[in-house]
């Protein structure tokens, strides 16, 4: 296989007997590389080499201008923009670089295909005015601020371009501008150079005059990497090269080099769907285990949004890798660092805690999870975040966090509470983040040193920028225009462009060959990229005036792909072939096209190689330590609410009685439902603790309520530490349980109106028993706290609340039995536990005993008893009878979870 660029080499090097008045533009930087190395191959004396320039910078050269960056540019064109444009229509600099930048596009193609701008912006402007004079209602403000905004595009493009020209600098249509301008004078000067173009397609209207000026005073010579198929019709790829062939002068009298035809049917092509981008990238990683030599194969990334998963799936034998695209900013772990930062400050602002100098408690825990600040500070950062979830504060400051620290020495404290420092501007912010850099690079090394410094640039060049224009003027607009560069900015990597794997974009491959060739993502709207055409300029206007549309895009990226294809062996192209969302589902033309061309070409699926689901449920023997300890939580006690728990799931009954594992404590800047809870029971503990023992009056409701709001507060204070309750979702939670407990009140006002006599016995009464099982040599400890304990008309009451909502038919228990396996009665189980518990610590009682719940979800429903009747009967009487019955469950469910023989088994069937 003779490449593309050896035999461009050779046959130049055979019609010119020095080399030293050679010069060679490439289409890429990379191309440059590669020529270069052929050019070392190929001569053998000891000889300067040629000059070999990108066309970039060649074009540069010739107009004696350099490229601006991307940034500087943006800030100058607002400050041109803003001499142009009435005060009263300026838009500020964090919309404007939202738009700008489609602008600049715009500009930037008018220039390099050398169009009038003044034909093309007047033209514009006079299309839109027509456009609303056929509107039948009145154009908007904004309507007429858009008009305004076109009549003066033409008078900022002029300024904009005589603006940079004096500083000598430009963008690149500009700069192509100006080098046609400076061609004839630059002819003159190179007279004795020859230039050789090698590998182009696509050129834009400057670059064909240029060119087509050096091949006519016969300074030059271009070559072409064409194909005979190039040259029909209905070929896309050829679009240019048609073109070039019959439109310039030069070809009439000299041939075109060169037009080659080669043949697909010595190769090994595989046409390869796969479901997803994430399939793609494995299978690709799949086929690279299986090459020997990595030298000669490039795997081509149509959408290069692939990058990050396509590194970490390359297979460990791939020891060299020669990136040729840059690793976008917004993918850098380190970005979120900087960003989670500002949203720190911007919402201190937000929330009005500038003069506080507090920060918002989950803004504060987003950087304390930041794994870069981890490495250095993660002692300081544990403490910090005790020190977070223990105060339940939704505020905090400095203070606040030194106090997690107390009097320990931490060298770090004080360099980690920079990140809280107060600041007045975005400067004093860039110098925290500067600082930042600069604390954390001592404990940073290889690529992440690299986005340090990367950042560091960034940071450094706002700042200057800043400086000398001035248009950030608040963090909002900082933070804004920080988002948007870490769109477009991009971490170049360096390595050995020569050696190892080629990890590349589609334009990349300009000029090169490989032996293997994998290419992903060839499916519509990605290769080719479909009609998205970000630009003011009308789709008409730019037919009319010769600019690009979507179809020479599509015609660009058909020629790099077919031209790829054509001294590669093995070809393996891969489609997403998901329905569904972006470059997914539909497989490219670019793909059916070969097929129908070349119907030897194989076709497959391939899909992820899925591991079945272990449905088998997770099982935990009973080993001699884990009966140790069911030992100690029997004889420490074990509650109703746990046995719940060992019905519900015997594993959750595991990790909380043997491990001690339990919910992580966070801060609850909402109340939570168990809070909420927790405060409504208390509250009720409060209010009727001072009448035990007593018949309640109406008096005694009355009393209660006229205190109840206080006490309520006063509980919430105590359970919601330094929570808000006086806005928000937490104010509504507030006056729910207000509301709730309210409720409860008036219904027992009215129990008592109606003449019912109501005694209160006990109030959050702890209540414990001691049993004995046969098969177990220890006492087995039951305990249990009642909410309360009533007696209502001579029948005693054991009562739970709950915050939730509870129905008569959980509280159906005809068949003690059913209890141990479904969690449905595990509601009735509790509560007939305490009345078990009840019996044996009031063993005085001779009163008839039921028991329930009051629900505060169902307070309509009052007290729902538990229900011993079959069908529609009832029956509430806890019976001695029926206390045995289930106590005999109980145990029996108690010598189950000692069982040595019986593990505790996962419940895959868990019930919502």
């Amino acid at each position: 296989m003779t490449l593309f660029i050896a035999k461009v080499v050779k046959e130049v090097l055979q019609q010119h007997k020095t080399s030293s008045n050679l010069c060679f533009v490439m289409p890429s930087q990379r191309a440059c590389v590669f020529l270069k190395e052929e050019l070392l191959n190929s001569l053998s004396n000891a000889t300067f080499l040629p000059k070999i320039i990108s066309i970039e910078e060649f074009i540069q050269e010739i107009a004696k201008l350099k490229l601006i960056d991307n940034t500087k540019l943006l800030f100058e064109f607002y400050s041109v923009y803003k001499e142009i444009i009435p005060k009263e229509n300026l838009e500020e600099f964090s919309s404007f670089s939202q738009w700008a930048t489609t602008v600049l596009h715009d500009f930037n193609e008018v220039d390099s295909y050398l169009i009038s701008p003044n034909q093309l912006f007047t033209n514009l402007s006079d299309t839109k005015q027509l456009n609303t004079w056929f509107q039948k209602r009145k154009p908007s403000e904004l309507a007429i601020n858009y008009l305004r905004f076109f009549e003066y595009l033409h008078q900022i493009y002029n300024k904009f371009y005589q603006k940079l020209r004096i500083n000598k600098v430009g963008y690149q249509g500009l700069i192509y501008r100006e080098a046609i301008k400076n061609l004839s004078n630059y002819i003159q000067i190179k007279k004795d150079s020859h230039f050789v173009f090698v590998g182009f397609n696509a050129l834009n209207g400057a670059e064909e005059k240029l060119v087509q000026e050096l091949l006519q005073v016969n300074v030059a010579s271009i070559y072409w990497d064409a194909d005979v198929s190039f040259f029909e019709t209905s070929n896309e790829a050829g679009h240019f090269l048609r073109k070039y062939k019959k439109e310039w002068k030069y070809y009439n009298d000299n041939p075109f080099l060169w037009i080659n035809d080669h043949a697909f049917s010595d190769k090994n092509i595989e046409i390869i769907g796969a479901p997803k981008n994430i399939s793609q990238i494995k299978y690709v990683g799949d086929l690279l285990s299986k090459f020997n030599n990595y030298s000669k194969t490039a795997v081509v990334l149509a959408d290069e949004n692939l990058l990050n998963i396509t590194l970490n799936s390359l297979p460990k034998q791939v020891e060299k890798v020669n990136i040729t695209m840059g690793y976008p900013l917004k993918d850098v772990p380190l970005a979120n660092l900087f960003l989670n930062l500002f949203k720190l400050h911007l919402n201190q602002e937000k929330f009005g805690k500038i003069d506080q100098v507090e920060f918002y408690y989950k803004d504060v825990l987003n950087i304390l999870s930041n794994s870069f600040l981890n490495k250095k500070y993660e002692k300081t950062i544990t403490k910090f975040k005790r020190k977070i979830n223990y105060e339940n504060a939704v505020f905090l400051n400095v203070l606040k966090l030194k106090e997690a620290v107390g009097n320990e020495d931490d060298e770090n404290l004080e360099e980690f509470l920079l990140i809280f420092k107060k600041t007045k501007n975005i400067y004093q912010l860039i110098d925290v983040c500067k600082t930042l850099i600069e604390n954390l690079k001592e404990d940073l090394s290889g690529i992440e040193k690299e986005y340090l410094y990367q950042f560091y640039q960034i940071f450094q060049q706002l700042e200057n920028l800043n400086k000398q224009y001035g248009f950030i003027k608040d963090l909002k607009t900082f933070y804004q225009f920080f988002i948007q560069l870490l769109k477009v900015e991009k971490l170049s990597f360096k390595g050995e462009p020569l050696e190892g794997l080629q990890l590349m974009g589609m334009l990349e491959t300009r000029t090169l060959d490989f032996e293997n060739v994998i290419i992903t993502s060839i499916n519509e709207g990605v290769l080719p990229g479909g009609k998205n055409d970000f630009s003011f300029i009308p789709h008409d206007f730019k037919i009319h005036f010769g600019l690009p549309t979507y179809k020479e895009k599509d015609a660009i990226f058909s020629y790099h792909f077919q031209r790829l294809l054509w001294r590669a062996k093995n070809i393996y192209l891969l489609y997403n072939s998901e329905n569904d969302g972006y470059g997914g589902g539909e497989k490219s033309r670019f793909l059916t096209q070969l097929e129908i061309k070349y119907p030897f070409i194989k076709s497959s699926t391939v899909s992820p190689k899925v591991k079945p689901i272990n449905t088998n449920p997770l099982q935990i023997d009973k080993t001699p330590e884990i009966q140790q300890k069911l030992k100690e939580v029997f004889l420490k006690g074990i509650s109703p609410s746990a046995i719940a728990s060992y019905i519900y799931n015997p594993i959750q009954f595991y990790e909380q009685k043997i491990l001690e594992i339990y919910d992580k404590d966070n801060v609850d800047e909402n109340i939570a439902v168990n809070t909420m809870g927790t405060v409504i029971h208390e509250t009720l503990k409060d209010l009727y603790s001072p009448y035990l023992n007593a018949f309640l009056s109406e008096q005694h409701i009355i009393n209660m309520q006229k205190k109840m709001e206080i006490l309520l507060q006063k509980q919430f204070k105590e359970h919601y530490k330094k929570g808000n309750i006086v806005s928000g979702k937490n104010k509504l939670v507030y006056e729910i349980s207000k509301k709730q407990i309210q409720l409860f009140l008036n219904k027992e006002l009215s129990l008592i109106k109606e003449g019912n006599a109501l005694k209160i016995i006990a109030i959050e009464k702890e209540l414990c028993s001691v049993i004995q099982i046969d098969g177990i040599d220890y006492p087995i400890k039951i305990k249990g706290i009642a909410d309360r304990i009533d007696e209502l008309n001579g029948v005693v009451r054991v009562v739970d609340y709950k915050t939730g909502k509870v129905i008569s038919s959980d509280l159906k228990l005809t068949d003690f039995s059913e209890i141990k396996g479904n969690y449905k009665y595990t509601k009735a189980m509790q509560v007939m536990l305490y009345s078990y518990l009840f019996k044996r610590n009031y063993v005085d009682n001779k009163l008839p005993i039921e028991s329930g719940i009051i629900s505060f979800k169902n307070l309509n429903a009052g007290f729902l008893k538990t229900n011993f009747a079959s069908g529609r009967g009832k029956d509430y009487e806890i019976t001695n009878e029926r206390i045995k019955d289930f106590m005999e469950v109980i145990k029996s469910l108690i010598l189950e979870i000692h069982n040595s023989e019986i593990p505790f088994t996962e419940n895959l069937n868990l019930p919502f």
